[in-house]
């Protein structure tokens, strides 16, 4: 983290940064600012009659998160933060990021009620901010963003298929591409970025480990260097890890006795996807890939790649795969697609993947997955009707597209900065 504040006289040579950290501590400790009673502590908490109750109930509070650019300047960091005290906003956390010309400030601020955004706004702006832009927050955002692109890390470094995920939980709202370096015909693709990528405002372009290019889009509030830079150091972290998914299976006991494992699959399993398709019938094959059954090996590739989603692949005890659920990731939505091969129709095995895939998406954060079929396909409406979730139909000359309503798992506990011992202040 870095601050900025006025610097000390010419014979002083300190870190400038020491005056507005210990000038931010004493905010964040309930001292009073430079310039008050001479008494900061009694300020700050005051002295109640003996035996009198506190009887003022605490004001009702807001979390926001905000950026704005201010000139690279001592002061104008100071600036903003006297400006925030100004109307009682508390200062939660702070990153800077650099640029050419100025400085980005990002803020997670807890802000009275009564305030609105455009109360913020404006007294940044008065403070010298432009280009603020303010979003409110919720607790999840009181993970320090160590934590966060930690925790984000470690979930990269176990599934390669969490890379998208990952780079969309760290810059919010925004949207992933992965794009294929060739298309399913096997045409080059002028897709590839220099593998050092781009940075275009709002879009970032990197190369992908795999293959092709990853697309990040944020139209609202452009990208800095800084977060350019942390999007460059996750997609390095997958180079470096080459390819990887969990590989521990669950075995199940169907209602009629049979005995199948389900575990993620990925492009290793292509083989044995082929053969399974190869004992499909034209019908089945032609519900799942709504079009000519001759492309349908064509795109196993793609659906096996953990870049593009999660695949869950059912086997048999002899080692058969009968059934391939996946999740793919579709920009800022997601989509479910499920093939089980004729003879294990009708036995459970699709609606335990799709379950189990209605699971991995909660646990995103997604909050609605769609299915694309055919209006004659009884066996996916029966599925997804199966899961008990809120359904939405869509049919269009016998295409029926049928989207389900999360309810997104529970995201872990925010962790939250330790309290400072009393003689430790």
């Amino acid at each position: 983290m870095t601050f900025r504040a006025t610097p000390e006289p010419p014979h002083r040579h300190r870190p400038r940064w020491r005056h507005d950290l210990v000038a931010w501590w004493s905010r964040r400790q309930g001292h009073a600012p430079p310039g008050g009673s001479g008494s900061p502590a009694a300020d700050a908490h005051p002295t109640h009659a003996a035996g009198a109750p506190e009887t003022t109930a605490p004001e009702a509070t807001t979390l926001w998160r905000m950026r704005t650019t201010v000139r690279d300047e001592p002061g104008t960091l100071a600036a903003l933060c006297a400006a925030l005290a100004g109307h009682q906003v508390d200062i939660l956390a702070l990153q800077t990021h650099p640029l050419a010309h100025g400085t980005v400030d990002e803020f997670l601020l807890r802000a009275p009620e009564a305030l609105p955004s455009d109360g913020l706004t404006d007294a940044v702006a008065a403070a010298g901010g432009r280009d603020t832009w303010v979003e409110r927050a919720d607790t999840h955002d009181l993970v320090d963003a160590p934590t966060r692109a930690l925790t984000l890390a470690t979930r990269t470094a176990l599934d390669a298929a969490e890379l998208p995920l990952a780079l969309r939980q760290l810059f919010g709202r925004c949207t992933i591409h992965s794009v294929p370096a060739k298309s399913l015909s096997g045409r080059s693709l002028d897709s590839t970025p220099p593998a050092e990528g781009v940075l275009e405002e709002t879009v970032m372009r990197l190369r992908d480990p795999s293959g092709g290019a990853i697309i990040i889009e944020r139209p609202y509030l452009p990208f800095t260097p800084t977060e350019f830079a942390r999007a460059r150091a996750l997609v390095e972290l997958d180079a470096r890890l080459g390819p990887r998914i969990p590989h521990d299976g669950d075995v199940l006991t169907l209602p009629e006795g049979n005995a199948i494992t389900v575990r993620r699959a990925d492009t290793g399993d292509l083989a044995a996807a082929r053969e399974m398709h190869a004992r499909c019938s034209s019908a089945t094959l032609g519900l799942r890939y709504h079009g000519p059954v001759g492309d349908a090996d064509r795109y196993l590739a793609h659906l096996l790649s953990p870049r593009f989603g999660r695949t869950l692949a059912a086997y048999t005890a002899s080692g058969r795969l009968v059934a391939l659920g996946h999740l793919l990731w579709d920009g800022d939505e997601t989509e479910l697609a499920l093939i089980v091969e004729d003879e294990w129709q009708r036995r459970g095995v699709g609606g335990e993947l799709l379950r189990r895939l209605v699971a991995m998406a909660a646990e995103t954060g997604c909050g609605c997955v769609y299915a694309v079929t055919q209006s004659a396909n009884t066996g996916m409406v029966a599925a997804m009707r199966a899961l008990e979730l809120p359904l939405d139909y869509q049919i269009e000359q016998g295409t029926l597209v049928i989207s389900a309503r999360l309810d997104p798992a529970p995201a872990p506990e925010p962790v939250l900065p330790l309290p400072v011992p009393p003689h430790a202040r």
